[in-house]
């Protein structure tokens, strides 16, 4: 896969609170990052996302009396999943994971810090109606492509891919360069829903 100058890699939630011993661990989460590194090098644009959320957020267990983790329950927007208490605003928990390179990253958007709605996707919170502003920063910035990677691929990486492709982007997954948390089956469906979608999934080997 040749890069264009209108080509992104876009790093979803890389984050403490998500890698090994964070407070919603994605099983091996840290193991990617070395290789996201060097995808980075790759890419002309590099953009990062990260969960940011205050203290009592919707998509809390605990912030639902009686409700235990990984239940899901309906709101006003549809299902909700209800997660550990993760990410919150300004704790070590959100912080990018140390050995990740910020430094080439132009934008970063945060996410979920809305107490009422949670946010997997990178361009639209979970009404999917209300944008997080990348999707137009994105075009005034002409690039047309996305490859995903990051945290976790069944969830925010899928939500991003899908909301890419919606808003008339290219996009592809990076297999290899994600981890998945795989709820109750989640990574067949979203396997399935990704290939409907036409987004590509592929390995790291196509890009390095």
């Amino acid at each position: 896969m040749t890069h264009q100058p209108t080509d992104a890699l876009v790093i979803i939630d890389l984050q403490n609170d998500f890698c090994p011993g964070g407070a919603l661990e994605v099983r091996n989460g840290d193991e990617i990052v070395p290789l996201i590194n060097r995808l980075q090098e790759r890419f002309g644009h590099v953009i990062l996302t990260q969960d940011w959320h205050p203290a009592g957020h919707i998509s809390f267990a605990t912030s639902h009396p009686g409700a235990q983790p990984f239940e899901t329950i309906q709101v006003a927007y549809g299902p909700q999943v209800l997660w550990p208490d993760h990410c919150l605003q300004g704790s070590a928990g959100a912080a990018f994971h140390p050995q990740l390179d910020t430094t080439r990253a132009e934008l970063i958007v945060r996410k979920g810090y809305n107490p009422r709605i949670d946010s997997y996707s990178a361009f639209l919170d979970n009404d999917h109606s209300t944008p997080t502003g990348l999707g137009g920063a994105l075009k005034e910035r002409g690039i047309q492509r996305l490859s995903f990677c990051g945290l976790a691929y069944d969830y925010c990486v899928h939500f991003s891919a899908m909301d890419a492709v919606s808003l008339g982007f290219t996009a592809c997954v990076i297999e290899d360069a994600c981890r998945a948390i795989d709820l109750n089956g989640s990574v067949a469906r979203v396997n399935v829903e990704m290939q409907r979608a036409g987004i590509a999934r592929i390995s790291s080997d196509t890009l390095l």
